[in-house]
C-alpha cells in the first residue's frame, strides 16, 4: 500500500493476523451471550460478561500495558504475548464451565465463564494496545484513513466467515458445553501470535516511525494539517477529551442493545429466527460494515473525518428505531447491514481521527483510553442501559417481551442521537477540516 512503510509480506502478516481475530470473535460471541443467556436466564446478568472483560480491559490497558508500549516501544511483541496467554487461558476457562456443567449448576458456569473470560481480558488487552499503536505507527495522515478502511476491510470478512461458522458450531449450546468453540478460537489465537512474531522480525524502529520521519519529507505538510485542529499538543488533547466524550454517549447508546437484539430474533412472537437466520442476520451487519470500510477510510482522507463520522452517526440512530418493524428476515438483514455500514464508518474515520490528534510520544496511552470507550459496547451499556430497560418492563410491569425489547431500541436511538449533538458542538465545529 502507497504511503507505508513496510513490506508487502509484512502487510500481508498484519491483514491475515486480522482476519484471524475477527474469525475468532465471530465463532466465539455471536452466540456467547444466547449461551449465557440460558445458564443465567437474565439479560442484565447475562450482561454482566463484556462488563467486566471491559473493565478489566480497560484496567489493563490504562494501568499497564499502554505505559509500557510508550517506555518500551513495544508494538508487535505486545500482541504476541497477549494472543499467547490468551490462547491457553481460553483451555482453562472451558474446563472451570465444563466442571460446573457437568455438576448440573448452571448458574454457577455461567459466572465461571464470566470471571474467567474478565480474568483473561486483562492480559489480552496488551495486545489490543499493541495493535492499535503498531496501526497508528505504520501510517501517516495522509495514508490512515485508507489503510484503516483496507483493515476493517480483511477484519469484516474474518468477522462474517466466524459468524457463519458460529450458525453451525453452536448447535444449541453444544459447541460451548463440549468445547469445539473453546479449542478453535485457542488455535487462532496461537496462529495469530505466529503470524504477529514474524511481524515483529519485520518492523524495525527505524520503520516504525513513519508519523515521525514523515515530517522530515517534502511530501509532508503535517504541521500544517496539525493547524486545522489546534495549535499545540494540549489543544489536540482537549479535542481528543471531547471526542472520547461524545463517542462515551454514542457508544453506550449503540451496543446497549447489543445483548437484546439476538434475543430479540428468537422470540416467539417475532421473528422467531433460527440459528442460522440469527447468523444470517448478523452477518448482513458484517457485509454492510465491509463495503463501509473501504469506502469510509478513503472518503476520510478526502472530505475529512468528522463528516464521514457524522454521516454514520445519523445512521446508527435512525436503524434502531426499525427493528421492529420487519416483517421478515430479509428484511431485518438489510436494517441491520444498514447499521453495520454506520458502525464501520464511525469505528474507520473515529480511529483514523485520534490517529491524527494523539501526539505521538503519548500514543500507548491515549489510544488505550480510545479503546477502552470502544470497548463500553462490550457489555457495560447492556448492564447499564438495555438489560435493566428490558428487564424493568417485562420483570417489573409485566409487559411482555417484544414491546419491552422495542422501547430499548428507542432509547439506543435517542442516546446516540444525544451523542451526535455532543459530537457536532465541541469537535465538529473546531475541527474545520482533518486531513
Amino acid at each position: 500500500m502507497e504511503g507505508l512503510s513496510v513490506k508487502k509480506s509484512t502487510l500481508l502478516g498484519l491483514w491475515s493476523f486480522q482476519f484471524l481475530t475477527f474469525m475468532r470473535r465471530g465463532v466465539f460471541y455471536s452466540f456467547m451471550y444466547i449461551y449465557l443467556f440460558s445458564l443465567m436466564g437474565n439479560v442484565t446478568t447475562t450482561a454482566a460478561l463484556g462488563t467486566l472483560t471491559m473493565l478489566m480491559s480497560a484496567v489493563g490497558q490504562n494501568l499497564l500495558w499502554g505505559k509500557i508500549s510508550d517506555r518500551c516501544r513495544l508494538r508487535a511483541k505486545l500482541v504476541v504475548v497477549g494472543e499467547v496467554v490468551a490462547g491457553f487461558t481460553y483451555i482453562v476457562v472451558f474446563f472451570t464451565h465444563k466442571f460446573f456443567i457437568d455438576a448440573e449448576s448452571n448458574v454457577a458456569a455461567g459466572l465461571a465463564l464470566i470471571v474467567g473470560l474478565a480474568v483473561l481480558e486483562f492480559f489480552w488487552s496488551m495486545s489490543d494496545v499493541g495493535w492499535a499503536a503498531l496501526v497508528t505507527d505504520i501510517t501517516t495522515p495522509e495514508t490512515r484513513g485508507g489503510f484503516i478502511g483496507a483493515i476493517n476491510f480483511v477484519m469484516s470478512i474474518g468477522r462474517m466467515t466466524g459468524i457463519i461458522m458460529a450458525g453451525y458450531l453452536y448447535e444449541a449450546g453444544l459447541g460451548f458445553r463440549h468445547g469445539t468453540i473453546f479449542y478453535m478460537v485457542a488455535a487462532m489465537l496461537l496462529i495469530g501470535a505466529i503470524i504477529m512474531w514474524f511481524v515483529s522480525r519485520s518492523i524495525k524502529p527505524s520503520t516504525t516511525l513513519t508519523f515521525r520521519d514523515s515530517a522530515k519529507t517534502e511530501k509532508s505538510d503535517l504541521a500544517s494539517d496539525f493547524k486545522a485542529v489546534s495549535h499545540s499538543s494540549i489543544a489536540n488533547e482537549r479535542v481528543f477529551v471531547w471526542f472520547l466524550t461524545s463517542l462515551t454517549i454514542i457508544v453506550l447508546g449503540a451496543a446497549s442493545v447489543n445483548q437484546i437484539f439476538p434475543l430479540f430474533l428468537r422470540l416467539n412472537d417475532g421473528l422467531h429466527a433460527s440459528d442460522l437466520e440469527v447468523s444470517f442476520i448478523l452477518s448482513a451487519w458484517t457485509l454492510g460494515g465491509m463495503t463501509a470500510s473501504l469506502v469510509a477510510g478513503r472518503l476520510a482522507d478526502k472530505l475529512g473525518r468528522t463528516t464521514v463520522i457524522l454521516g454514520g452517526l445519523l445512521m446508527a440512530a435512525a436503524t434502531p428505531l426499525f427493528y421492529g418493524m420487519a416483517p421478515n428476515v430479509v428484511f431485518m438483514a438489510i436494517i441491520y447491514g444498514i447499521n453495520g455500514i454506520a458502525f464501520m464508518a464511525l469505528q474507520t474515520a473515529g480511529f483514523a481521527l485520534a490517529g491524527d490528534i494523539i501526539p505521538e510520544h503519548r500514543r500507548g496511552r491515549l489510544l488505550s483510553r480510545y479503546n477502552t470507550v470502544m470497548a463500553l459496547s462490550w457489555g457495560p451499556a447492556g448492564l447499564l442501559i438495555g438489560g435493566p430497560i428490558a428487564d424493568i418492563q417485562t420483570m417489573v410491569l409485566g409487559a411482555s417481551a417484544h414491546p419491552a425489547y422495542i422501547n430499548a431500541f428507542v432509547a439506543s436511538s435517542a442516546l446516540i442521537l444525544l451523542g451526535t449533538l455532543v459530537f457536532f458542538a465541541t469537535v465538529k465545529r473546531p475541527i474545520q477540516k482533518i486531513p
